[in-house]
């Protein structure tokens, strides 16, 4: 097979592999690595050519992509509260980590010390690519997700950076030399290990830093153009990796995480875009390098795999990490529930695997023993980890009070009587809620009926950090200003998916086909996608407001809607909730056919205070008010997409 037949499969089973994953809402990894033994060493289809150091060049490269696009989503606000438990998991958390997966490599997985040293350096890391779509799954709240995203960036480098110290040491102190000599050799060994580190840690914060705040002001000057930054980066990404590990051989790791670190938090106008771009990239190189690793893999190699190893596996779990989490956060100010949670999730992902796919040659190179059972351990660690920390962790942080639960519920942008109304019915079905608005004085009403609002800019640091600890399933954006309606919704579509991301229609006003905002720059349209800002609060204010009634095995929805007056005129449909689905949102382009069980919520006059007010405007001659909002917001058709 061809290089580019070979590539092109590979990508094609990668994906594939995703697609599978996500349907059966598994941990990718297992699939991919799954998929890779199965091309690889068990089928013989895939055959990676090229020699080790090549591929493990381009496998280091891949890396280094993955780790700079995970250290760009790390923000310093993010750590305000935990950044001293952060210090201690970074700084003493990896020697103590190497120290008791040594110990249980060698005496438990009956391991040669030298291969011990080095999977114990190794199994520090703990795999940000597997930890945050676990921190989605499990809805973690933002001082949970922080420790365990900002422990598993950091640490990457930081174990791939031991490993290689530990494995350049056994080389150096166990040279085949005069064993009077031998003394000298390991005193060699220790100097080079330490002149190493400090080499290392000096180039690639020097480095990183000077490419992170370089490229940060070229963008901000405006010296490039939008299309070409993305590619920019990359390069830039590449380059560093490459200069850095030139200089001091693994180091390019640490350089791409500082300069990712330092980038992500020099509030570019298009990190968003430039993130958006990197997580694209890191999927399709994640899917490749989990085929492409395991492939490499032998069947002896795998059937290398005894009892004592998966004791290790075990030990590793139940004893090392637990034990590792206690020690470093004696006396310090983290929660008992979240040192229980860091004590036993740490799955590990991309870099232990590509790193034992660089180290396991060169550990067998150099004659050690037990060089073949090194990458097999890695990937059952790896696979272990995954499985049972991706089942666990969402019963886990429920258990211990961490995680939100099922997301459901509003967030509403912009206070009125209209949302006023709303907040207050769904209060009282029991679903959550947030309203949020600048204004103090707007929100007053809300805050009067005990209806938990925020006060500030929804777009701000603080505001996202807020509405993050609360897990909502919809967005309504319902402020006077269709533009900053508009923004909002484009701003968090990607949290709460853009198939929950609604905004009020644009006003009459700016509704000209050719002069409002595309549907790609807006939220979709709520309700029946043509009462705005201005219809909704002038009902609101002449007697409508937002009621609740109750669909039963006798009087189902259509019987309820053949009852009611002329629809999107005399009511408008808001919602429903059920056990089953939880709140849902109304709006005209998306299916919606309440069921048994399911409680309306509809916005209509108060019938009561409708006739009597109809009857005092009639005896005076006036237009009843409620024809007045009606004949002041036209219907015109409008097609979902635009």
């Amino acid at each position: 097979m061809t290089y580019a037949a070979t590539l092109v499969l590979i990508l094609a089973a990668g994906m594939v592999a995703q697609l599978i994953a996500a349907r059966l809402r598994i941990p990718a990894i297992i699939v991919l690595i799954a998929a890779g033994l199965i091309l690889g060493p068990i089928s013989g289809i895939i055959i990676i050519p090229g020699g080790n150091e090549e591929v493990s060049a381009l496998i280091s490269l891949g890396v280094a992509v993955v780790l700079f696009e995970g250290a760009m989503d790390l923000r310093f606000s993010e750590i305000t509260r935990v950044k001293k438990g952060v210090r201690r998991l970074t700084l003493f958390g990896p020697p103590i980590a190497m120290c008791l997966g040594a110990l249980a490599a060698h005496y438990v997985g009956d391991i040669e010390w030298p291969v011990a040293w080095v999977l114990g350096a190794l199994l520090v890391v703990t795999g940000p690519t597997v930890i945050i779509p676990l921190l989605r799954q499990a809805r973690l709240n933002q001082e949970s997700a922080s420790l365990l995203k900002w422990e598993g960036i950091i640490n990457d480098p930081i174990g791939v950076l031991l490993a290689f110290l530990t494995l350049q040491y056994f080389l150096i102190a166990d040279a085949d030399i005069d064993p009077d000599l031998q003394n000298v050799a390991q005193a060699l060994g220790v100097a080079s290990v330490v002149v190493t580190l400090v080499g290392a840690v000096i180039t690639a914060v020097v480095l990183g830093t000077l490419a992170g705040y370089g490229i940060g002001l070229v963008f901000r000057r405006g010296w490039v153009s939008g299309h070409l930054k993305s590619p920019l980066l990359l390069v830039m990404v590449l380059l560093v990796h490459t200069l850095s590990d030139i200089v001091v051989h693994e180091s390019g790791l640490l350089a791409v995480t500082i300069m990712g670190v330092i980038l992500g938090n020099m509030n570019l106008a298009e990190r968003d875009q430039l993130l958006d771009f990197k997580e694209g990239l890191s999927v399709i190189i994640l899917s490749a390098l989990f085929i492409i690793i395991p492939a490499q893999l032998e069947i002896e190699q795998l059937m290398l795999i005894d009892w004592r190893i998966i004791a290790f596996v075990v030990v590793l779990m139940v004893v090392v990490r637990p034990l590792t989490v206690a020690l470093v956060t004696i006396k310090s100010p983290i929660r008992w529930q979240d040192r229980v949670l860091l004590g036993w999730i740490s799955p590990r992902g991309i870099v232990a695997a590509a790193t034992a796919g660089i180290f396991g040659p060169e550990l067998i190179e150099a004659g050690y023993d037990d060089g073949d059972v090194f990458l097999p351990t890695v990937f059952l660690v790896i696979i272990v980890t995954v499985i049972v920390h991706g089942f666990t962790i969402g019963p886990l942080s429920r258990k211990l009070g961490l995680s939100a639960g099922p997301a459901n519920g509003l967030l509403i942008v912009g206070a009125s009587p209209f949302s006023t109304s709303l907040a207050a019915a769904l209060q009282k079905a029991n679903v959550p809620v947030l309203v949020t608005d600048v204004s103090y004085q707007r929100l007053q009403p809300l805050r009067m009926s005990s209806v938990p609002v925020y006060v500030g800019e929804v777009l701000s640091e603080n505001g996202e950090r807020h509405i993050a600890d609360i897990s909502l399933s919809y967005l309504l954006c319902a402020s006077d200003n269709d533009y900053y309606n508009a923004l909002v919704s484009r701003s968090y579509g990607p949290d709460f998916g853009y198939h929950r991301t609604f905004q009020l229609p644009t006003h009459e006003s700016s509704s000209d086909e050719e002069k409002r905002v595309t549907f790609q720059r807006r939220g979709s349209y709520a309700f029946d996608g043509e009462s705005d800002y201005f219809t909704l609060n002038d009902r609101a204010t002449n007697g409508w407001s937002v009621h609740t009634t109750k669909i039963t095995a006798d009087f189902g929805w259509e019987d309820w809607q053949a009852r009611q007056r002329e629809r999107d005129v005399e009511w408008m449909l808001v919602g429903d909730v059920s056990a089953e689905f939880g709140f849902r949102l109304a709006s005209y382009d998306q299916f919606f056919s309440p069921a048994e069980g399911h409680t309306l919520l509809y916005f209509a006059p108060d019938h009561s205070k409708r006739d009597r007010a109809a009857e005092r405007e009639a005896a005076s001659g006036a237009v009843p008010a409620v024809k007045r909002a009606d004949a002041g917001s036209a219907k015109s058709a409008r097609s979902p997409q635009e």
